[in-house]
């Protein structure tokens, strides 16, 4: 098949990665190059980076609708889009005679939305997946050609759950192409949001339960990370996991403080920063 490729970070990179080795990858879109670090140099997104070593075609158009010619003159029959970042009109759609296909880091109808593996994980899920789906004008909407579950462990944070279902995607979607595929419409009255994270959301007060904060913390490593009050808690970890750090009491149970940092400062140990003064609460 000849397909059009849409997505943006790492996430969408295992699936353009697999779909190169099988079908003709008529074009790759990503999001523009964005100013990033402590220079604020501009950087690429990982699938143009990965468009442009596999020597793909690629354009980054600030708007996707400035992209929509370029896009028809190449000619795909399916479009994959993974992890894009925008919301794609109905204009593009209606471009590949086979539509567009999605790799979406839930278990549809559960999790529609920008943030899909944060928001299991601060729900405190304990199994997850991805779901191929074909993309129509509404949120994460249209029905279902493959799932695929997985379970969530008990310490693991987005970034290793993101990179496992990353691959978990790029071979389902590889799997669907190959097959006569049918599409089982989504459960609408059971779907739940989960929409982009805030940075004001990973405030915690020790108030709350140890299992809450501690899988906010898991959620949201390492952006935007959990702060109590200006403290920013650089690491967690359950009480009952080590014995290196602070052991604080929350509403109910407990967890171990390993390390901090406040504004403008280094990141210290717990047990420094408290032997020198600091509170933690």
């Amino acid at each position: 098949m000849r397909i059009a490729f849409l997505g943006t970070p790492d996430f969408a990179v295992p699936t353009l990665a697999a779909l190169a080795k099988e079908h003709d990858i008529a074009l790759v879109v990503a999001q523009p190059d964005k100013p990033s670090g402590r220079g604020m140099r501009m950087h690429a997104p990982a699938v143009a980076v990965k468009a442009k070593e596999l020597g793909l075609p690629l354009i980054q158009p600030a708007k996707i609708r400035e992209g929509l010619d370029v896009i028809r003159e190449a000619r795909p029959d399916i479009g994959i889009v993974v992890a894009y970042g925008k919301i794609l009109p109905a204009a593009l759609l209606e471009i590949p005679p086979h539509g567009f296909l999605n790799v979406h880091g839930s278990i549809l109808p559960k999790y529609r939305g920008a943030a899909p593996i944060q928001r299991a994980i601060e729900r405190g899920e304990t199994e997850t997946g991805v779901t191929i789906m074909r993309v129509d004008i509404e949120l994460d909407h249209g029905p279902m050609l493959a799932v695929e579950r997985t379970p969530i462990g008990p310490d693991e944070r987005t970034p290793d759950l993101a990179a496992r279902l990353s691959h978990i995607g790029a071979e389902a979607m590889v799997r669907t192409l190959r097959e006569a595929w049918t599409e089982t419409p989504q459960d609408h009255e059971q779907a739940t949001l989960a929409p982009k994270i805030e940075k004001s959301e990973g405030a915690i007060s020790w108030d709350q339960p140890a299992r809450v904060i501690y899988d906010k913390f898991r959620a949201f490593y390492p952006w935007p990370g959990v702060f109590a009050g200006e403290l920013k808690l650089i690491e967690l970890a359950r009480a009952d996991a080590t014995d290196d750090g602070v052991v604080v009491q929350c509403g109910e149970g407990a967890l171990c403080v390993l390390s901090v940092q406040k504004p403008g400062k280094s990141p210290i140990r717990a047990v420094d920063f408290v032997r020198s003064g600091g509170r933690l609460s």
